[in-house]
């Protein structure tokens, strides 16, 4: 079995920088859905039938094209599968914010891009689609802001969020004063972020999300 555990850098350049594999091509591709990309240890059979096991740090999502590598330097390219999706289509503009605003304070992830369309008039306009798994109450939202709903099969590579980052997947944030406050926000292995106050009386407050 192949073990993949590095991630290989991107056009940005972020990924695993310990790996001196980020010029070798891929030998084949590993196609999975978000719900498998999503995970740092897993076991599965590429599109050309080698068997390989992700041994990942945990925290950042396998994007489509993203490239993995092996100790020995082999690399396979990540595909994101086709899953059942709806799409939602709607005006550019403010119809498009208050549809992403709304459908996020669902806490659902979401796909989001543009495209360019027709008008009547023969001019090209352009619309905005959202992206999100099969979900009766976001679609009867989503229907009720004005967009058109397609169900169908597609990738679905939803917007990381906005404090991601790739590599450890930790977010660090530091705050310090004379009086020693310190503002602590860490992403962990065990999927545990941790947010911690400390005074000079030694007082703890502790929020875990699981």
């Amino acid at each position: 079995m192949m073990e993949l555990i590095h991630r290989l850098p991107d056009a940005s350049g972020s990924g695993d920088p310990a790996s001196a594999h980020t010029e070798a091509e891929p030998l084949d591709t590993l196609t999975l859905p978000l719900e498998l990309r999503i995970r740092g240890r897993l076991r599965a059979t590429t599109d050309g039938g080698r068997e390989v096991g992700l041994f990942l740090d945990r925290g950042p999502v396998l994007r489509d094209g993203d490239r993995l590598a092996s100790r020995d330097g082999e690399v396979i390219r990540i595909r994101a599968a086709d899953e059942p999706v709806v799409t939602a289509h709607i005006a550019a503009g403010r119809p498009m914010a208050a549809l992403c605003y709304h459908l996020g304070n669902r806490h659902v992830q979401l796909a989001i891009g543009m495209q360019d369309a027709e008008a009547q008039t023969g001019a090209a306009i352009q619309t905005g689609w959202v992206r999100f798994p099969p979900d009766h109450v976001l679609e009867e939202l989503a229907e009720r802001l004005g967009a058109t709903l397609t169900h169908h099969e597609a990738p679905f590579d939803p917007e990381p969020g906005a404090y991601a980052q790739v590599g450890q997947g930790h977010a660090h944030s530091h705050g310090h004063s004379h009086g020693h406050g310190h503002g602590h926000s860490h992403g962990h292995d065990h999927d545990h972020e941790h947010s911690h106050g400390h005074s000079h009386s030694h007082a703890h407050e502790h929020t875990h999300e699981h």
